[in-house]
Parts: C-alpha cells; sequence; structure tokens
C-alpha cells in the first residue's frame, strides 16, 4: 500500500493505492493520524487505486472515522471501484462516510 496526501484548500485527500490489509492497515492510520494531530478535520480518501481492503482495513477506517468525528469534521470516500466498492457496500460503510464515484466529485461537494 502506498499513501500520498496533500492538503488542498480546507481538506486533506489522501490517495491509497495497492492493498490495505492486517500488515499495512495502521500505516494507514498514521497517514491520517498525523493530519489530525495537526488539527485537520475534513479529509478525503481517494480509493481509486485501491485494489484491495480487508475486515483490518475497514477496521481502520472506522477508527479514523471516530477521530475525526471527535474534532467535529468528516471523512469522505472517494473513487471506489470494484471489489472495494462492494466491500464496504456490503459491510454498510457507505452508509457511514459519504462517498463520491470521483475525487473531483467530493471536493465539489466539501466546498
Amino acid at each position: 500500500m502506498e499513501c500520498k496526501s496533500y492538503k488542498q484548500e480546507a481538506t486533506v485527500v489522501i490517495l491509497v493505492t495497492g492493498r490495505i490489509d492486517a500488515v499495512t492497515a495502521k500505516d494507514f492510520e498514521q497517514e491520517c493520524g498525523s493530519w489530525t494531530a495537526q488539527g485537520e478535520n475534513r479529509m478525503i480518501v481517494d480509493l481509486s487505486g485501491l485494489e484491495y481492503i480487508s475486515s483490518a482495513g475497514l477496521r481502520s477506517f472506522l477508527v479514523v472515522g471516530k477521530q475525526i468525528k471527535a474534532a467535529g469534521g468528516t471523512l469522505t470516500l472517494a473513487g471506489m471501484q470494484g471489489m472495494v466498492q462492494e466491500v464496504f457496500d456490503i459491510s454498510g460503510f457507505t452508509t457511514l462516510f459519504p462517498a463520491y464515484p470521483s475525487l473531483e466529485k467530493a471536493l465539489e461537494a466539501a466546498g
């Protein structure tokens, strides 16, 4: 898994590629946590390059989402495709977090 993150206006964008599983889930949490530690509470995770997510990966989204919500912010998902989309749908995570078909749409909604 690889995470690249940057700030676009008032929103942090995290581009995740590869796989989020038991081995890489903590890395994802740390990447997001470094931004929340700086006071950032609006995050969009671009999952267009994510090929696989395990239950450990889903748990990481709950952890990060909880941190951001506690800080008064929102965690938004963008660009899910194929099996990743199915996993998020079946697990109900698309009802927990706002989800958009692309990063562009998510950024538009973030204002």
